[in-house]
């Protein structure tokens, strides 16, 4: 089929304006960022339905890519437990914990950070929903302030082990039960 220099002109025109426009778009494989989404009175943890904002300490959330909605946790016990599963298999878009050295410990609301950059503190004498918790902060320094004043170790996100996080903790140091 030969093209005239007006429909050749056209055709060109086309292709060259849909190849502009597609190289705006963004690739499936890059998104938006995601942002933490504040816990109200109602929401619900993703392992035992325990409503976050009536318990002390950290909390988590873990925005999965086949989900628009995060799944929350009322400790970073269990964050990490769920993290660090076997099973685990579900991929991972952003992970978030509260900063506590910017959060109220007994109310914790806002603050949130990225749990990868984080530093914590595992075996302090503070306690969370579960028991015994990890403290999150955003800075190295005020986690070995924590650690000075509270006991634990501070380690950072990839030095957290499997063996150290225990759901036992909350049965075990629940005198309400």
């Amino acid at each position: 089929m030969t093209l005239r220099p007006a429909a050749f002109a056209l055709a060109l025109g086309i292709a060259l304006g849909a190849n502009a426009l597609g190289g705006c778009a963004k690739p499936e494989t890059q998104q938006a960022a995601i942002t933490p989404v504040e816990i109200t009175a109602g929401t619900a943890c993703e392992l035992d339905g325990m409503l976050l904002a009536d318990y002390p300490g950290p909390k988590a959330q873990i925005h999965y890519a086949d989900s628009d909605r995060p799944a929350f946790f009322c400790d970073t016990v269990e964050l990490f437990s769920t993290l660090l599963a076997g099973e685990q298999v579900r991929a991972v878009r952003a992970v978030y914990v509260q900063d506590m050295g910017q959060a109220d410990w007994n109310e914790p609301k806002g603050h949130w950070i990225d749990a990868r950059t984080a530093s914590y503190v595992l075996g302090s004498k503070r306690e969370g929903s579960m028991g015994p918790t990890i403290a999150s902060f955003a800075n190295r320094t005020d986690a070995d302030a924590f650690a000075k004043e509270y006991g634990g170790r501070v380690l950072g996100f990839a030095d957290i082990k499997p063996d150290m996080v225990d759901l036992r903790g909350g049965a075990l140091h629940d005198s309400q039960m």
